[in-house]
């Protein structure tokens, strides 16, 4: 069934009208829900900047737990959530409202196009139609004017006193007349025939082929709106395997917390090495009364032949309960002698890994300024060698400096090392990183030390992570992988945002750590 086999042109007019304002219509109701997208996804991202840390958490204790470890996830997908909403919005944005606008006023034109042609049409119609109009009425004057003159002509004709000259002159009037009427006669027949065919073209040619095509072109704009329907929830559908990603992730997050490690955790940051304090000396003022008693008795304290308990020891047991004193604080020192042997081992293998940081940044300045320098040197004009030369001297004196220092660190971590062991009552006796702290407290120093394999631990796997992206390891010590591969993690990000990894395959290097969900042993 086609609109031109049975339609009315007002009908067709308001229905084509009101699909325009239906697409226009659904373009702001798309507008909107960006604006929705839009604003929810910078609320995620500033709820995102609101709690992620402003500096890097590593040199923080709170980031060794994995409770913390998995609420910074939390967040981090959470982010990667956002990135997603706004995705959504813009593809809203670009599928839809950009589309179906261009496609709206492309309608509109062509809408407006057919409308005035059919209006042509109507208005020529309507023209001949006067012109047959205009030519029946002069037909039927021209008919009435030569009955008239037929008429009186019959009348002078019968009247005996009318001259032979009227009589004529009334007779040629008539033909005149009668002539005049056979000539508006055959006009008004040509329009007729003119009107009746240009009416039977009007109604079934142009006026049905118009039809069709304002028909046509509402359907092509029906389909566009329904693809515009059906886009609405692809947008949603496309970014769901992300957000589901995302969600992985979070999950993922909550269950890498695990409450025993933890645990372990604050007691490695916190030990201090000292043996537990003894039993506290029984001290009896009943010695100048009692001066019979054995020397062996449960009376007699130890420590002095008169009874009497010898500072020197009661020294010793106050110095062995500092720990939970909130007086007498130490001293802070330099080189961390104020605190307990283990965690001034951990202090200064801290502040030599700072100044090994700062000391590679201070050579790789150098080797830049001296490739530069090299550069000013092959190609004067693009600057003076001599102006680099305060630059790379600075660098060269923070280089000695730094080394300086971290010979003064390591020496001290020799000397915290050598003593730790010195106080063990066997040196050969080791623990395990698992064993707690507290077993044979009573006897041994509560620290942890390294076995002797160390070496070969740096090399295993601290963690698990797993390739949320795809990545291609085109520059010089990076590594590819592929989206959903499973690496081992070798070596934290340590704030350039790149981490160190091992592929099962073989093979190892730098990625983003973007790209990862990392699980850490």
């Amino acid at each position: 069934w086609e609109w031109g086999e049975d339609d009315q042109f007002d009908e067709i007019e308001r229905h084509t009208q009101w699909g325009l304002d239906l697409m226009e219509k659904y373009v702001k109701f798309v507008k909107e829900r960006t604006e929705i997208e839009q604003a929810y996804a910078k609320q995620l991202r500033n709820l995102v900047k609101k709690y992620l840390p402003k500096r890097n958490t590593r040199e923080d204790p709170e980031s060794k737990f994995c409770q913390y470890q998995a609420f910074l996830q939390v967040v981090k997908e959470l982010n990667d959530f956002a990135g997603q909403r706004e995705v959504v919005a813009e593809n809203l944005t670009t599928r839809i409202c950009v589309e179906l606008s261009k496609h709206a006023q492309e309608l509109k034109q062509e809408r407006k196009s057919h409308f005035q042609e059919g209006r042509r049409a109507q208005q020529q119609l309507e023209n001949c139609f006067k012109q047959l109009e205009n030519s029946k009425r002069k037909f039927e004057r021209d008919c009435r004017e030569a009955e008239k003159a037929m008429l009186v002509a019959e009348k002078l004709d019968q009247d005996l006193n009318a001259t032979k000259a009227d009589v004529e002159k009334a007779k040629q009037q008539a033909n005149l007349r009668s002539h005049m009427a056979e000539e508006s006669k055959n006009e008004y027949a040509s329009f007729l025939q003119k009107f009746n065919r240009d009416q039977s073209q009007f109604y079934f040619l142009e006026m049905p082929q118009i039809f069709n095509k304002l028909q046509e072109m509402d359907e092509r704009r029906t389909v566009q709106l329904k693809e515009g329907y059906g886009i609405f929830s692809e947008t949603e559908q496309q970014v769901m395997p992300i957000i589901g990603k995302c969600l992985d992730g979070m999950k993922a997050a909550a269950d890498s917390v695990n409450e025993k490690n933890d645990s372990q955790v604050l007691i490695e940051l916190h030990k201090s090495g000292f043996e537990r304090p003894g039993d506290v000396d029984f001290e009896d003022f009943s010695q100048p009364i009692n001066r019979t008693s054995s020397d062996s008795s449960l009376g007699t304290p130890r420590g002095t032949l008169d009874g009497r308990l010898d500072p020197r020891l009661l020294g010793k047991n106050k110095g062995k309960r500092w720990l939970f004193s909130k007086k007498n604080k130490p001293v802070i020192t330099e080189d961390f002698s104020h605190l307990p042997p283990e965690q001034r081992r951990k202090k200064l293998q801290q502040k030599i890994e700072e100044r090994n940081r700062e000391l590679q940044k201070e050579i790789d300045q150098r080797d830049a300024l001296n490739k530069m320098k090299d550069v000013y040197q092959k190609t004067p004009q693009m600057g003076d060698p001599a102006s680099l030369e305060p630059k790379i001297s600075e660098t060269l004196s923070n280089i000695e400096k730094l080394r300086l220092e971290i010979q003064k660190y390591e020496s001290w971590l020799a000397e915290a090392e050598s003593r730790m062991l010195s106080n063990r009552p066997d040196n050969t006796l080791r623990y395990s990183r698992e064993m707690s702290p507290y077993q044979d407290a009573l006897n041994q120093p509560i620290y942890t030390e390294f076995d002797e394999d160390f070496e070969e631990d740096l090399a295993s796997p601290i963690g698990t992570c797993v390739a949320m992206y795809q990545f291609e390891g085109s520059s010089e010590g990076t590594i590819s992988m592929t989206e959903g591969e499973e690496l081992s993690l070798m070596e934290e990000d340590k704030g350039d945002g790149w981490t160190r990894v091992r592929r099962s395959k073989g093979g190892e290097g730098y990625v983003p750590t973007s790209y990862l969900r990392v699980t850490l042993n």
